[in-house]
């Protein structure tokens, strides 16, 4: 039940006192402190009095929530000025005046015209006027004065939260904060106790408590365990007045739960587990699932598994499910059920974060033994090795026996096996293989530079079952031997300048070879016995797989020989010692005085500028042809034996003339003239046809060396001019042969070949061979008798 204070405040007027008289309008003052005025007395000199203030407004004080029938009388406005005439009029303005707050302008009485509320306003602030109804001024200045409103209790503590929700760790010490409540309201904390809140828990202990004054709720009981009751519900009580009788409450629900901790060790729920497996079983292949207890949650429930005796050679394994957290046992290794047939293992489960604080609780792991029993399958045919690697020589024989494989049977009875080779990894058939003991055999011969490894398959059988079979690959490394000889190791361009000096490099060649001796290649150049007393280059081994080639005299001539051809043999270092004879193709070329190279190409000298390479290879297959044909029309020339070379207008015949007699000499004189061969400077006028075959049939040997190319240009044109203009010629299909030693040598000639074509007289420079014995009787006469036929 509220309970309410009246009482009624009179306002007093105090009377005004004026030491001098004065018009009315300077007697009214405003300041709430007293005022002094300045006059002169009799002698002039001013004088200071003290004067009250016409009226003064205290502060007025009206209680809340009024409920009587009449309206609240709050007080009354008076002057000392009103004579109960009638004649002033009173005037209220200001906060809820003519509303809230009402005056008789005739008496100055103040009623409250509605039930106020301090919640809604607690002060009003209001401005009292006196004025004359006659002239309508005032009496007195206007006034402020407070109407405040005194609280009663009428509000009733509220929390700021419906529900509460907090946590709190389980084992949490006896005191421990776990959340603070917070209850507001709305009277007035200055006046009296309607304000002043007291909390106080209804429902939660004794698990719980609160400080009354702040509201913060703590634990109130030791080693609350969330295992045994997570959850607590615990109503607060708010109550104003300091908690005395009569005063009003209000309530609130706490939810409170209790945080997990690691403080439960785990424990396998039986000390023996059992599974089964085959042990054909791959590698991964799960054989069963473990699981140890552990009331707590979240990461204080994560358990980690390991064997730790039972499995010394590393078969099994266990994995931790992060879901389930089961212990998960795979297989590792293969089984083998005749090796061993039952295996127990010990396993242990051991939380991976640790509490120290709860450690005094017991070892946070626990252990239990798996038994796992192998059951025996027919199994295929193992081999003794995952993979073979035979090395053969490259020479080895075809049908040589050159590696073995081997395989059994792993199952107790030990079935025969037998082997064959997967022909699709040897299509080729090099290798064949003894079904009954693995024995494998060359059936070709081997080529390391071409194949240095062969791969194969062999599959081994068991001769009860066809179907279980195994397979294992065979690799074969083909060793080396030295089969073949080194080589340039590309194809060289070299030249040589015409105004090249004696002992400049001019090529530097090196080597390859197929050949991978174990210690490295060991490469030697020479120059060909028969050509090292070569007048124009010679070799050098440089002793690390290189040669340097070099002039042996200086200057070359382009226009008279182009191109040598230089032979070095090339040796290497392994057994057998290989070697071979390359070539290297030296052009001439005309070069600048700095040695850079202007012209290579005989084209450029025959032809003029301006023709297209294909032109040019034209021209030069057609001077070919045209020399074919001179070549062949002195042989055909010589072929008939007497008899003309046309007997009838269509008898033409090809005609093959072999030449594979020296000759004899000068005296062999009826095929064609071997002076004019021999010569070209000789007389060039046609000769008689000579229509007849020859009946010695030679061979014209070809005496220049290899390095000293013979220019032919002059007398190959001369011969081309001569049979174009020899209506006497022999067919086009014959074969003309010209061999011409040429008139440079060093030694000179010794033969009288040339003797029929030269008119110079020999007789007086060799006399001198009459007197070298019979060997040289024939040459003696020859020069130093009269002329040959």
């Amino acid at each position: 039940m509220k309970v309410f204070y009246y009482f009624h405040t009179m306002l007093c007027t105090n009377l005004i006192y004026v030491a001098y008289s004065s018009p009315l309008e300077d007697k009214i003052h405003q300041s709430k402190n007293s005022e002094r005025r300045t006059a002169l007395n009799e002698d002039g000199e001013k004088v200071l009095h003290r004067t009250k203030r016409g009226w003064m407004w205290n502060q007025f004080f009206l209680l809340e929530e009024y409920t009587g029938s009449d309206t609240q009388y709050v007080g009354k406005l008076h002057t000392d000025h009103d004579r109960g005439e009638g004649n002033l009029k009173y005037i209220l303005t200001g906060d809820g005046a003519g509303s809230v707050f009402v005056i008789d302008e005739n008496t100055g009485d103040i009623q409250a015209a509605k039930r106020l509320d301090r919640e809604e306003k607690s002060l009003y602030v209001l401005r009292a006027m006196a004025i004359d109804k006659r002239t309508g001024k005032q009496v007195e200045p206007e006034s402020q004065f407070v109407i405040k409103i005194h609280d009663i209790n009428d509000n009733e503590p509220k929390f700021t939260k419906n529900i509460y929700y907090a946590s709190v760790p389980e084992m949490s010490e006896v005191g421990t904060s776990v959340v603070q409540v917070i209850a507001k309201d709305e009277d007035d904390p200055s006046y009296g106790n309607s304000a002043k809140i007291v909390y106080s828990i209804i429902q939660g202990q004794p698990y719980f408590s609160i400080d009354p004054d702040s509201g913060i709720i703590k634990t109130a009981l030791p080693d609350m365990s969330r295992e045994n009751r997570e959850q607590y519900q615990v109503v607060i009580q708010a109550k104003d007045m300091g908690g005395q009788m009569g005063g009003l409450s209000g309530t609130t629900t706490v939810n409170i739960t209790l945080t997990d901790v690691n403080d439960s060790p785990p424990r396998f729920p039986q000390n023996v587990y059992q599974f089964s497996s085959v042990e054909s079983a791959t590698i991964g292949t799960s054989i069963g699932k473990i699981k140890a207890n552990d009331a707590d949650v979240g990461k204080n429930a994560e358990i980690q598994y390991k064997i730790i005796a039972g499995d010394e050679e590393g078969l099994f394994d266990i994995m931790t499910d992060k879901d389930s957290q089961d212990g998960i046992i795979t297989v590792k290794k293969l089984l083998d059920f005749e090796r061993k047939g039952i295996y127990s293992l010990e396993v242990e489960a051991a939380n991976i974060d640790v509490d120290p604080r709860f450690s005094h609780l017991g070892p946070f792991k626990d252990t239990a033994i798996v038994k796992i029993l192998l059951r025996d399958v027919d199994e295929a045919p193992v081999f003794s090795r995952p993979y073979y690697v035979i090395e053969i020589d490259e020479d080895a024989k075809e049908g040589s026996i050159v590696g073995q494989v081997t395989a059994q049977d792993p199952d107790s009875r030990k079935s025969p096996v037998i082997y064959i080779i997967e022909r699709n990894t040897d299509m080729d058939n090099v290798f064949n293989i003894y079904s009954g003991n693995g024995s494998l055999f060359l059936e070709k011969p081997l080529d390391r530079e071409a194949f240095p490894w062969q791969n194969i398959t062999v599959i081994a059988t068991e001769t009860d079952n066809a179907k279980l079979n195994g397979s294992v690959p065979v690799y074969f490394k083909i060793l080396d031997i030295n089969d073949h000889a080194p080589e340039f190791a590309k194809k060289y361009e070299t030249f040589v300048c015409e105004n090249a000096k004696q002992g400049q490099l001019i090529q530097t060649v090196s080597a390859v070879d197929k050949d991978e001796p174990p210690r490295g290649h060991k490469f030697y150049f020479e120059m060909v016995p028969g050509f090292s007393i070569n007048p124009n280059f010679t070799v050098l081994d440089n002793k690390d797989n290189t040669a340097s080639i070099f002039t042996k005299r200086k200057g070359y001539h382009r226009h008279k020989i182009s191109t040598y051809l230089f032979p070095i043999i090339i040796f290497d270092n392994d057994y057998p010692v290989q070697s071979s004879t390359e070539t290297l193709t030296i052009k001439v070329c005309d070069c600048d005085s700095k040695g850079n190279v202007q012209s290579c190409n005989m084209e450029a000298f025959f032809f003029p500028a301006g023709l297209s390479t294909g032109a040019l290879i034209a021209i030069l297959l057609c001077i070919t042809i045209l020399l074919t044909l001179v070549v062949l029309f002195p042989a055909l020339k010589r072929q008939r034996k007497k008899e003309p070379l046309m007997i009838l207008k269509d008898d033409v015949r090809d005609n093959v003339v072999t030449y594979n007699d020296e000759g004899g000499g000068e005296e062999d004189t009826q095929a064609f003239d071997i002076g004019t061969l021999r010569n070209p400077e000789a007389r060039e006028e046609n000769k008689p046809r000579r229509d007849i075959v020859p009946d010695v049939i030679f061979q014209i040997r070809r005496t220049v060396p290899l390095w000293e190319n013979v220019d032919l240009q002059d007398f190959i044109q001369r011969r081309l001019k001569e049979n174009d203009a020899d209506t006497t010629a022999p067919p086009y299909d014959s074969l003309a042969t010209y061999a011409y030693e040429g008139n440079d040598s060093i030694a000179e000639t010794l033969s009288s070949l040339e003797s029929p074509a030269v008119d110079e007289k020999l007789d007086d420079d060799y006399a001198f061979l009459n007197g070298w014995g019979p060997q040289f009787k024939r040459l003696a006469d020859m020069y130093g008798g009269e002329e040959s036929d």
